[in-house]
């Protein structure tokens, strides 16, 4: 281990099919479509050179596929952490956005007129998922100081961890761009963090995807 570096890769699972028909998805479970699949195989090979001292990954199934190949190919321990999942959107899950205008259109204009604490019924506001996932980035950088650690997560907690290490405001998470299959990079040292990279999309052959090719 490095003593004046902690090293926190964040990676972001593939497209699954309710990521494809842009269906609400957070608390619950999806299956990794094709292109899916390729994604997360793809991110398996950018990461096989790295020596981990940990892989930590949500409980959701999409966030694991990609935890559990990395594991294979390499001695560190795979760890379930319930901090990083998605956020559950309640009764919105596996809906579009026209069904939930269309099933919940009160309810949807109360949460979005407070973004930081409205909340579909049954599911997280986002001060809550914020506070959770502040929880769990404390944990893996205090268990693991000086290490290297992947953390295979979703869009809304890795945006907060950069909202986090940047000073952002935590309620604009939306601000980042992560995408399906993505890296992140984050470098901690004693002065302060320093984000490496964001939003990495690898594509077949080592070669990384640029802004055209999105």
């Amino acid at each position: 281990m490095n003593a004046r570096r902690t090293s926190i890769w964040l990676a972001r699972h593939g497209q699954t099919l309710a990521n494809r028909e842009r269906r609400y998805l957070g608390g619950g479970e999806s299956p990794l479509t094709p292109w899916g699949t390729t994604q997360t195989a793809r991110l398996a090979q950018r990461l096989q050179p790295q020596p981990f001292d940990a892989v930590v990954s949500s409980p959701r199934l999409r966030a694991l596929a990609l935890a559990q190949q990395v594991v294979q190919a390499r001695p560190a321990a795979l760890h379930q952490d319930a901090g990083w999942a998605e956020a559950d959107h309640g009764c919105w899950e596996g809906l579009t956005w026209r069904e939930v205008l269309a099933q919940h259109g009160d309810a949807a204009q109360r949460r979005f007129a407070d973004p930081w604490r409205g909340r579909a019924a049954g599911g997280e506001s986002l001060a809550e998922v914020h506070q959770r996932v502040l929880d769990a980035w404390r944990a893996v950088t205090a268990t693991w100081a000086g290490g290297r650690v992947l953390v295979t997560s979703h869009a809304t907690p890795i945006q907060l961890v950069l909202c986090i290490v940047s000073g952002m405001p935590p309620h604009e998470p939306w601000r980042w761009r992560i995408d399906l299959g993505s890296l992140t990079i984050i470098d901690l040292y004693p002065a302060g963090p320093i984000v490496r990279q964001v939003n990495e999309v690898p594509r077949a052959g080592g070669r990384t995807m640029t802004r055209g090719d999105i």
